[in-house]
């Protein structure tokens, strides 16, 4: 059977190190394995991206493969052909498929179906691709992960999501801070963003409007504002504490400029190590399944 990365459960705490080590390396040395040497990767975007397709596509080729792009208008599933069935055809001519999409329940029968790994790069309900560079960076920056705290604060969304079950795989304690109609289910939340905070090495925020969230854009900025991240937030923070954020920002909502752009981030770094984590998952999904 394939491996497959839907969520990040998939991952046992000896498998998520492994790979956070392996990203390092790869980090150190970009072209230092051609895990996919003459191998086809299908990415499959029905939402648009820049880092989620930049960050796969050059890592592919640097892993010695070929990523194949596909858009939604270029695929039937956009015209009614079943998950089912395209992951059928897909498996017959490449090595892996990752897919960004809405609907959790397309990647579960994608992968239910497919015999070659199929991966997770955006759903409705998870981000799990994001917190392996969100991982990666936190380890870079305080040196290991057991122990850390993390401060989510904004929309309980996918990413908060992803963050609470990987972080809870690494050792990181996650807690997620949003305001009543915005709260995720199943993780610790804590309504006021100063107390939660408090003592945490890392502050994480995501866009206040997302793909889809335009009808209700005013009605989330204003009660969203109170989880800005701002110098008076981190002050509130663990003194090295770190801001992250999974981009696009909107400099003015859910960070200042002053906090983006500054030296108490580590976002662009972030950015960055999508690359190194996905080669590392890439190298993980295709080694031979035990």
């Amino acid at each position: 059977m394939p491996r497959h990365f839907l969520t990040g459960a998939e991952l046992s705490p000896a498998d998520l190190q492994g790979i956070l080590a392996r990203a390092a390396e790869l980090k150190a040395d970009p072209r230092g394995s051609r895990a996919l040497q003459d191998k086809v990767v299908a990415l499959v975007f029905q939402k648009p991206s820049t880092r989620t397709r930049v960050s796969f596509e050059a890592g592919v080729v640097e892993l010695g493969g070929h990523p194949m792009i596909l858009r939604n208008d270029e695929m039937q599933l956009a015209r009614g052909e079943s998950p089912r069935d395209t992951a059928l055809v897909l498996s017959r001519h490449v090595d892996a498929v990752g897919i960004r999409t809405g609907p959790d329940a397309l990647v579960e029968e994608l992968a239910e179906h497919a015999t070659v790994p199929v991966f997770n790069m955006l759903t409705d309900g998870h981000h799990p691709c994001q917190v392996l560079a969100d991982l990666l960076t936190l380890q870079e920056a305080f040196g290991a992960l057991d122990g850390l705290k993390l401060a989510y604060v904004g929309d309980g969304n996918n990413v908060a999501r992803s963050l609470a079950l990987l972080g809870a795989i690494a050792g990181v304690e996650v807690v997620v801070s949003s305001p009543a109609g915005y709260t995720l289910d199943g993780v610790q939340n804590v309504e006021d963003p100063a107390a939660a905070v408090a003592g945490a090495n890392a502050i994480y925020a995501d866009v206040w409007v997302s793909m889809g969230d335009e009808a209700t854009a005013d009605a989330r900025r204003a009660a969203l504002a109170p989880y800005r991240i701002d110098d008076a937030l981190l002050d509130r923070a663990a003194p090295d504490a770190i801001a992250l954020h999974c981009l696009p920002a909107h400099p003015g909502e859910e960070i200042t400029a002053e906090v983006l752009y500054g030296s108490r981030q580590r976002i662009w770094d972030e950015a960055e190590n999508r690359r190194h984590a996905q080669k590392a998952l890439l190298e993980w999904l295709l080694a031979t399944t035990p």
